[in-house]
């Protein structure tokens, strides 16, 4: 067992830095409101050493687009940097509300990009009365 976690740390050491992930946080959470609206607040983050554009969406359970206000819905971030994002979804007159909060890679313009890079995060939110 000692030498198979030993292989599979030294296999993560010879990994290049290119393959790091884009990443998001917080990746789930619970919210209880007491109006209308829920917000949160998640911070995309670029592991890259070069800038890259991203933009926050957020979709239900079956990955349809949900209505939201996104502040700031697209930007920019320099390599290593992470953003504040804010993020309302109405509860629609339901009492609990389960979206995904999506950061999702956006290409430059006069740019391509091969692989379309997107990272969720599962949240529930629960109206009080």
């Amino acid at each position: 067992m000692r030498r198979a976690i030993a292989a599979a740390t030294a296999a993560l050491a010879f990994i290049p830095g290119d393959l790091a992930a884009q990443s998001m946080t917080p990746m789930r959470g619970e919210v209880t409101s007491f109006s209308d609206e829920f917000a949160v607040r998640v911070f995309p983050k670029n592991p890259y050493g070069h800038r890259v554009s991203v933009a926050v969406r957020v979709y239900d359970a079956d990955f349809k687009p949900v209505a939201a206000r996104i502040t700031p819905s697209e930007i920019s971030l320099g390599g290593g940097s992470s953003r504040s994002v804010l993020v309302i979804v109405g509860f629609e007159g339901k009492s609990e509300r389960r979206v995904r909060i999506c950061t999702e890679s956006v290409p430059f313009p006069g740019e391509k990009i091969g692989v379309k890079a997107q990272i969720c995060g599962r949240f529930i939110a629960r109206r009080r009365s």
